[in-house]
């Protein structure tokens, strides 16, 4: 059987059995599953190159693809082929998925007996490491922000020292309200520690200890910022305010970011970085990566287990450059 390479064939109809499998899924994926427009769209492209690749291997229906057409089929989507350019490890991730549910379907409905693609798994992708910056532009970054008596820029520092000092996630920072900014009870022996509640993914809440210099920049707002802010607007529990006396959104405390980043010459800063630079900085410093997960809100210690290749390389990093016989690395 032939396969579309670079100088293969071009493109043959599907057979009208193929395509009619295609509609019915995709009906099932818009009335039963209820899958967004721009999924279904990509779902639809990604489906009709299937049948194409199926139709120039003279495959005509479901029921006659096997577990090497779908094997091939993904070799052909990562090195390209006639009117295709190679696809990227996430797209073709997501084009096997839509031919996995295809055939999941077909088999459910009786149109098919077995399902051939049960066994293709996509593509890995490659493990990305978290993206973190040294203390030292940590620092430079805090300081960009000034104002002692600007209720927005003590707003902005409380905003970026409560996203370091904690490792929170944007959306958790913003969805805070002030009862949740709370002290420790006398009996559970740490007595006047201050902590924050956040609400993380799948509604999980997690109590996390407030360090001394976030704790002065939320002291700051609280008493010197927030109401003047509140003053402004209709009154909210939200612990963040922005200028009208709402909550602060997602986009607002990323352009508060982005803006304190732009002052202090820092470049790839996102919300996200300091939740990175969180986790690496107190790994850098001995802590446990058990204690880590819990600060970070992870369901999993495997999640969490990525920042220790960050410190690793780190060390790696200073081991080559101080040891006298760190050649030896290469």
């Amino acid at each position: 059987m032939q396969t579309m390479t670079e100088q293969g064939p071009q493109p043959v109809e599907p057979a009208a059995a193929l395509l009619a499998a295609v509609r019915g899924y995709l009906d099932h994926l818009t009335v039963e599953r209820g899958l967004a427009e721009n999924t279904l769209t990509s779902y639809r492209r990604d489906l009709r190159r299937y049948l194409e690749f199926l139709a120039q291997r003279g495959v005509g229906e479901l029921a006659g693809v096997g577990a090497e057409d779908v094997a091939a089929f993904l070799r052909v989507l990562r090195e390209g082929s006639t009117g295709h350019p190679p696809l990227g490890v996430n797209s073709a991730g997501r084009t096997v998925v839509a031919v996995r549910g295809l055939h999941r379907f077909a088999l459910r409905e009786g149109i098919t007996g077995g399902d051939p693609a049960r066994e293709v798994r996509p593509p890995t992708p490659p493990r990305r490491l978290p993206k973190a910056i040294s203390l030292h532009d940590v620092e430079t970054l805090l300081a960009a922000v000034s104002g002692e008596e600007d209720p927005r820029a003590l707003r902005d520092r409380a905003l970026l020292e409560l996203l370091y000092g904690t490792g929170a996630r944007i959306s958790e920072a913003v969805g805070l309200d002030v009862d949740d900014i709370d002290r420790l009870r006398a009996d559970s022996g740490a007595e006047g520690v201050r902590v924050v509640r956040f609400r993380g993914k799948g509604g999980k809440e997690r109590l996390v200890p407030v360090g001394r210099f976030a704790r002065e920049a939320l002291d700051a707002y609280l008493v010197r910022a927030r109401p003047a802010l509140a003053a402004s607007g209709r009154g909210t529990p939200a612990l963040l305010l922005n200028a009208r006396g709402g909550r602060l959104t997602r986009q607002g405390a990323w352009a508060v970011l982005r803006s304190a980043a732009e002052r202090a010459g820092l470049n790839d800063v996102s919300p996200h970085t300091l939740r990175h630079s969180f986790a690496t900085h107190l790994l850098d410093g001995g802590a446990d990566v058990r204690v880590v997960q819990e600060l970070l809100g992870h369901a999993s210690v495997t999640t969490t287990q990525v920042y220790t290749l960050v410190t690793v390389d780190r060390l790696r990093e200073v081991y080559a450059a101080a040891h006298p016989r760190a050649a030896a690395l290469d």
